[in-house]
């Protein structure tokens, strides 16, 4: 089964495997989002879009649309 980045729960982690759009996956890359990193799922804005995540040190603040072209292992 192959979960996404929008998959995971408030305060859970996953590790980044890839993408499913390379047009974003680009600018994901230039963020911070590299495959093998160690991504957190933090929190999401009071009506669940968009989410924030912790990634290469730092807090990133995501769409679901784009969080949902990360994929991850936990």
């Amino acid at each position: 089964m192959v979960r996404t980045l929008t998959d995971l729960k408030p305060g859970e982690q996953g590790i980044i495997s890839g993408f499913s759009d390379d047009q974003l996956s680009v600018k994901l890359m230039e963020m911070g989002c590299l495959p093998g990193t160690t991504v957190r799922y933090n929190f999401s804005a009071p009506l669940g879009d968009p989410i924030c995540i912790s990634v290469a040190g730092y807090e990133l603040s995501l769409r679901l649309e784009e969080a949902a072209t990360i994929f991850i292992i936990l």
